[in-house]
């Protein structure tokens, strides 16, 4: 295992965690708005995020430069084959397939959300809103479906290559590990998806302006 590939594989799944906490903060901007702007007002306020901010950017372009690395290898290698899935399993073939498509969109996405929500960040209070008001353009909303798609497509593949990578799969635990990799990356890209289309929708009317 060379260390271009363990490092990727380490850097991915500190991602996947970010990621995980992410998902958790930002659900509560459609389930429960007055929550997700006192935890986004109380998350910008930490002293620490300045460097937890520094330290994942970090992370990310290692990831990156270790994939393009690894990527550029393989390829002056002469391993240039089409990936079919032994198991039958087309869905696992085009994950691995499109693993270099699906970073290449989720690098693009996160350039233009921080563009759009950190650089400048939304006053306390005003959070969800600036989100809804990103969402309402549709290009920004398939941008945002298309990096949700492109993370569970990368995770379906990556998740379990991350543990071969690592050491950490063999005959014993490989199924187990599959379907668990599997399943973060329907919940994960799932997750995002449905959140971004629950603020894109129109506002219902309040309840009391039912009554």
């Amino acid at each position: 295992m060379g260390a271009d590939t363990a490092a990727t594989a380490a850097t991915g799944l500190v991602l996947v965690l970010f990621l995980v906490l992410h998902l958790a903060g930002v659900l509560l901007a459609p389930l429960a708005p007055a929550s997700f702007e006192a935890y986004a007002a109380a998350l910008h306020a930490a002293p620490w995020l300045p460097a937890a901010e520094l330290a994942l950017v970090a992370v990310g372009l290692s990831h990156a430069g270790f994939s393009l690395s690894k990527l550029i290898a393989n390829r002056r290698a002469g391993n240039r084959a089409v990936l079919v899935s032994r198991r039958g399993d087309p869905v696992a073939a085009l994950a691995a397939r499109s693993q270099a498509l699906a970073g290449l969109t989720l690098l693009g996405f996160l350039v233009v959300h921080l563009l759009q929500l950190r650089w400048p960040r939304p006053a306390a209070g005003g959070e969800l809103a600036a989100l809804q008001a990103v969402l309402a353009q549709p290009a920004s909303l398939l941008l945002y479906l298309a990096a949700a798609l492109a993370l569970a497509l990368h995770l379906f593949h990556g998740g379990e290559a991350a543990h071969r990578s690592l050491g950490l799969l063999n005959p014993g635990n490989g199924r187990r590990i599959r379907a668990g990799a599997r399943l973060l990356a329907v919940l994960l890209g799932g997750g995002f998806l449905a959140v971004a289309l629950a603020l894109a929708l129109p506002v219902l009317p309040a309840a009391g302006e039912l009554s």
